[in-house]
């Protein structure tokens, strides 16, 4: 930074009137996303009065904050919205829709009894963090710490890889997936990688070239002319089931098979192989 270079920063603040665990984790599984800017997060915990609602929302104010808060009491949701717009201070009420939307649903009334989410669901902040972890792992990416994966999918593009990893994630699962290129060897990182987290897809050439065309469809473009070229799929799934079975990897065939029926299968296969298991595995 050049001498005499303002650094510039944005202030966030997460608002709760319980531990304020929940509104964090949040917050932080956002801003993840952004590296531009330099973010600045405060953490307000127990706020229950309207006086402390005042005080953090001219506090913001101040600073060109943004504040992001979780509130059981409707009234204090209220509150927070009204004196944002007041004070020019943009807000973000992360359980409030929800709230709203299933007491809509169910024709009860929530409880707005504070930490009442946190106490109710345990493996919510795992499931943050499996999303995240799976996020950053995405098509190859993240080989650094891929052996912080509980699950590994190998796969030619276009074999469900991403879509499976997503949903295996809010089932509370770290998956990274990695792209199987044709004549080029699988990342050396996975030696390092117990192979009974290792799943590898495939998928018959026919149903992946109609999968492909599709996408160049609706991308108005291609990734090259041998993308979606019947022969040219062909040599790429023999190749990668050659790399699977030199390797001696579970092959997993998802062919027709639904996101949901393609994970259950991963999530058996993981389960047999290593006896690790995460909520009930549907049979």
């Amino acid at each position: 930074m050049a001498s005499g270079e303002k650094e510039f920063k944005r202030y966030v603040f997460a608002v709760s009137d319980a531990t304020g665990k929940t509104c964090e984790t949040v917050v932080l599984a956002a801003l993840s996303q952004f590296k531009t800017t330099q973010i600045v997060l405060e953490t307000f915990s127990n706020i229950r009065t309207l006086g402390q609602v005042q005080e953090i929302l001219l506090r913001a104010a101040a600073v060109d904050g943004v504040i992001i808060y979780t509130m059981a009491s409707p009234e204090l949701r209220h509150k927070i919205t009204e004196l944002g717009r007041l004070h020019g201070v943009p807000t973000v009420d992360i359980l409030g829709p929800v709230l709203t939307r299933l007491s809509d649903l169910l024709e009860i009334s929530p409880l707005a009894k504070p930490g009442l989410f946190h106490q109710l669901d345990s493996d919510y902040f795992k499931r943050i963090e499996a999303v995240d972890f799976t996020i950053q792992h995405d098509d190859g990416r993240g080989l650094d710490t891929l052996g912080g994966a509980e699950i590994v999918l190998l796969g030619v593009s276009r074999a469900s890889k991403t879509p499976v990893s997503i949903y295996l994630s809010y089932r509370g699962w770290k998956v990274a997936n990695i792209p199987v290129v044709w004549n080029e060897e699988l990342p050396g990182e996975l030696q390092a990688v117990d192979p009974r987290k290792i799943i590898a897809l495939t998928i018959t050439p026919t149903r992946l070239e109609a999968i492909r065309r599709e996408r160049q469809i609706k991308l108005q473009a291609g990734e090259g002319s041998a993308y979606a070229d019947l022969e040219q799929i062909r040599r790429e799934v023999l190749f990668a089931r050659r790399q699977y079975e030199r390797r001696q990897y579970p092959i997993l065939d998802a062919t027709y098979k639904s996101i949901e029926e393609t994970a259950t299968e991963v999530m058996r296969l993981v389960y047999a192989r290593s006896g690790m298991k995460k909520g009930n595995i549907p049979y």
